[in-house]
């Protein structure tokens, strides 16, 4: 591995923006084998950083990019740990090594569907960042009454605590009395914003389910608790659609010495 920036070996690797890694080196909160870095200092693969409480060894990055499709059930939480010692979505994934599962957003204890993780961090971080205006599209059982007015208001905009918000696109998928169906489009992840928005007209969510996250959907097939790895022509779609390169011939070169090591433990056996 060539030398890289210390914000940005740390982005890839899924601890945090650049711009916040690179807050917290001019704060004086990194350190990289043992001496606190100042902004511009470079890494390579084995060194060994310290921030924020956690001590880390730099990897070289992986060509191989992998995006998991996970469908959450109601009850898990996002985060990687909980203190009071509830399920996260983390505790199903697949193990993997010199890197980690970064989630590219984020679903309540009481959202279900669809979950995306990558071991890479810049990919997680484009797929996140309000400029892409990447698009979220739920599954909502309301009750309450919805009529049109109301309809139109929640596409037009309502002020909620932290700002206006709006739906770009509300369809009636149908249903009858407490079990009345919609599937709502939004561009931005702010904190329970599907919810609040509806309750913000005076009608509640019994139950949310994100079915797509730009062009991903969730697959009809895939229960809940489970994941599936995206193709490497998704993953290659994915990444261009916010300005990455997938480096195919670097994955190939990468795939041929796996394959090899195979065969050369099974010759040895």
């Amino acid at each position: 591995m060539s030398e890289e920036r210390a914000q940005k070996a740390l982005s890839r690797m899924g601890f945090g923006s650049r711009r916040e890694i690179e807050q917290w080196i001019e704060q004086g909160q990194v350190k990289i084998n043992g001496e606190v870095i100042q902004l511009g200092a470079k890494v390579k693969d084995g060194d060994r950083a310290e921030f924020k409480g956690k001590r880390i060894v730099i990897r070289a990055p992986k060509a191989e990019v992998r995006v998991l499709v996970y469908n959450k059930p109601v009850g898990e939480v996002s985060s990687r740990k909980d203190e009071e010692g509830r399920k996260t979505v983390f505790d199903h994934l697949p193990k993997i090594t010199n890197s980690r599962w970064v989630s590219i957003g984020r679903l309540d204890i009481n959202t279900s569907g669809l979950l995306l993780f990558t071991n890479n961090g810049e990919l997680a971080n484009r797929m996140m960042h309000p400029s892409n205006e990447i698009e979220r599209e739920y599954a909502v059982r309301v009750r309450g009454e919805v009529t049109l007015e109301k309809l139109k208001q929640l596409k037009k905009g309502v002020e909620l605590e932290d700002g206006m918000a709006h739906f770009d696109d509300i369809a009636d998928v149908g249903g009858e009395g407490s079990n009345h169906w919609y599937h709502v489009v939004l561009r931005e992840g702010r904190n329970r914003e599907v919810r609040r928005l509806w309750e913000a007209v005076d009608v509640t969510v019994s139950r949310l389910i994100r079915v797509r996250y730009g062009a991903i959907h969730l697959p009809k097939n895939l229960r809940q608790g489970k994941t599936v790895d995206l193709e490497q022509a998704e993953v290659k779609q994915l990444m261009e659609s916010v300005g990455l390169k997938l480096d195919e011939q670097a994955i190939r070169k990468e795939q041929d010495k796996r394959r090899k090591s195979r065969v050369f433990k099974a010759r040895g056996r």
